[in-house]
């Protein structure tokens, strides 16, 4: 999230499947999740993108959907908030993380991907609304891409699914200097949403588990 030009006078910052019983039917499991998952980041990423388009062309008048704090009014612009952007170099910033990160959470199923997305929304939206700088209007994706990147980095153990906690390794090595973006050590940066979005995203791990709900403690598999 980073400060964006906008049209009023307050100051603008932005938000920035299982497996078959055979190898054939597993592989066919993996392939149809696999492009499931595509398909619902591509079209989640596209939608932002018309939305910027819409708000460029109308004069940015969806900026009024960013999050200003403590406006009890407000509170309904937590979920519009993390789909609008503060111009087309806001967005681009986060549309390869969100891509990439997206695309791995989704792998894992697309309704638990999707209660994943709502869960950090919320946090981090309510977060940004409880303690963000008076005056200011935060909005834009890096809420969510802090929240999945916290996701994909403690499912595993949650799940107990060794494939699951190499993963966020991997996701660890590629992303894990964003972690510097929880800290308030950059100004026109919104640390509070990507702070509550990372707090959001290991919540939404144990929300979401497939161990909700089991009897006993599962072995590593």
């Amino acid at each position: 999230m980073a400060y964006g030009s906008g049209t009023d006078t307050n100051s603008k910052q932005g938000g920035d499947g299982g497996q078959g019983g055979g190898s054939r039917g597993g592989g066919g499991t993996t392939r149809h999740g696999a492009k499931a998952a595509a398909q619902l980041i591509l079209l989640w990423t596209a939608l932002l993108w018309l939305l910027e388009g819409v708000d460029q062309i109308s004069g940015h008048a969806l900026d009024s959907f960013g999050i200003e704090p403590r406006r009890e009014s407000e509170l309904a612009d937590v979920i519009p908030a993390a789909f609008m952007h503060f111009g087309f170099g806001h967005l681009m910033a986060n549309t390869v993380p969100l891509l990439v990160l997206g695309f791995l959470a989704a792998l894992r199923g697309t309704g638990r991907f999707l209660a994943v997305a709502f869960t950090v929304i919320v946090v981090s939206g309510l977060g940004v609304w409880l303690v963000a700088p008076a005056g200011s209007n935060t909005a834009g994706a890096s809420g969510l891409i802090f929240g999945l990147f916290g996701y994909l980095l403690v499912r595993g153990f949650v799940d107990r699914r060794i494939t699951d906690v190499a993963l966020g390794g991997v996701v660890a090595v590629l992303y894990g200097s964003i972690l510097w973006g929880v800290l308030p050590t950059e100004s026109g940066i919104s640390w509070q949403g990507h702070l509550f979005g990372l707090a959001g995203g290991v919540l939404a791990a144990f929300m979401t588990s497939s161990r909700s709900g089991a009897g006993g403690r599962p072995a590593w598999h």
